[in-house]
């Protein structure tokens, strides 16, 4: 056998261990393949940013042809549930109950104020939830204008005529959440699976004594961690794949950047994340520490600070300072940004770059930290 071929021998053979020791291992087929496919599904379902079929209070106390038409708009509108109260007590009392979210009072001088030019209309919403209070209001000014635009009386004069402002949301066509939280979920699946599964491998093997056995073959450092790091690779790349997969049929989230990039972009993240995993498990013997470890370094980061759910503008300056030094942030915005804008690449090499740099430096590091355990 050639000089060549021993470490490629011995790089499979403790691969094949390695991949044999997660089949045996139930938990590690869960977090890798059924945990993703729950995520995915839970997060896809239940979490939505939207606000939809709003309950509103409908107070009528001028009860003239002019409300009624306005209250008509409101009915016929897609955002909103009206529900037709005779007071202002019995409107509060659906707030206090949580049978409504809002209450729109029209006054009893209504109509001779709006042919007066006038008229004013009250939208009272609940506000222990700021940002469904925020929507709630812009989505109220909808019947509204759509009511008065209307019945506005027609002019003769073009330059006299109401100005009607035309919107389009822009990459987000459809005005759903889902387009940009599903790429922001691939993430939290990825790194997951290759932090939190990796991040108790070494330490496995110091638990149970098997690593000692190691040391006496001519095992290197590098052979054992690309031995350790590929099956948890290859599982990950399971998991992204069933991600892509849901988002495509479950959820109908358009890709139009190149799928080439996104599979680069990812295979990049993933292996940051295995980077992650492998130095925390090689610092700390203990399982128990090392999974809580990478679940405070990977996990709470992604989801809290990478701008999966959260806006990094809206974050105070010392705290956005910190997101830089997280590699989900990058990832999430070249998901973010291959899935719903294309291939920007001013966007997409910046954010490959600094991945690419951390994960070259994360294995570097895990190398080092390795030979010391093991010399």
């Amino acid at each position: 056998m050639q000089a060549w071929q021993a470490p490629w021998r011995r790089i499979g053979a403790l691969t094949r261990k390695e991949t044999r020791q997660i089949l045996r291992d139930p938990s590690s087929i869960a977090i890798g393949i059924v945990f993703p496919l729950m995520l995915i599904l839970l997060f896809g379902y239940g979490l939505s940013l939207d606000v939809t079929r709003v309950t509103v209070a409908m107070l009528d106390n001028d009860h003239s042809s002019d409300s009624a038409a306005l209250i008509g708009a409101f009915r016929l509108s897609p955002d909103f549930t009206v529900t037709a109260v005779q007071s202002l007590d019995a409107a509060t009392a659906l707030i206090l109950d949580r049978k409504a979210d809002g209450i729109v009072q029209i006054p009893a001088d209504f109509s001779r104020r709006w042919h007066s030019g006038e008229a004013q209309i009250q939208v009272v919403v609940n506000g222990t939830d700021a940002n469904q209070a925020r929507i709630m209001q812009a989505y109220a000014a909808g019947p509204i204008a759509e009511w008065s635009a209307a019945t506005s009386p027609s002019t003769t004069s073009l330059a006299a005529g109401p100005a009607i402002v035309v919107n389009r949301m822009w990459f987000n066509e459809a005005n759903d959440s889902h387009f940009f939280l599903v790429p922001g979920l691939i993430v939290l699946v990825m790194t997951i699976i290759g932090a939190f599964l990796t991040a108790m491998v070494i330490a496995r093997e110091w638990e149970r004594g098997t690593l000692e056995a190691l040391f006496v073959t001519p095992m290197r450092p590098a052979e054992f961690l690309v031995s350790k790091l590929l099956p948890y690779f290859a599982l990950g790349m399971i998991g992204f794949v069933l991600c892509i997969l849901a988002g495509q049929f479950l959820f109908h989230i358009p890709l139009r950047g190149s799928l080439f990039l996104l599979f680069l972009a990812s295979t990049v993240y993933l292996l940051v994340a295995l980077g992650i995993g492998l130095l925390v498990s090689t610092l700390v013997k203990s399982q128990f520490l090392a999974s809580q470890l990478a679940m405070m370094l990977t996990f709470l980061p992604a989801m809290m600070l990478s701008g999966f759910i959260y806006d990094l503008r809206s974050m105070p300056a010392f705290i956005r300072g910190i997101t830089y030094a997280l590699p989900a942030r990058y990832a999430v915005t070249l998901l973010q940004t291959l899935y719903l804008a294309g291939d920007v690449r001013s966007v997409i090499w910046l954010n490959l770059s600094v991945l690419a740099a951390m994960a070259a430096l994360l294995l570097a590091a895990t190398r080092l930290a390795t030979r010391k355990q093991l010399s």
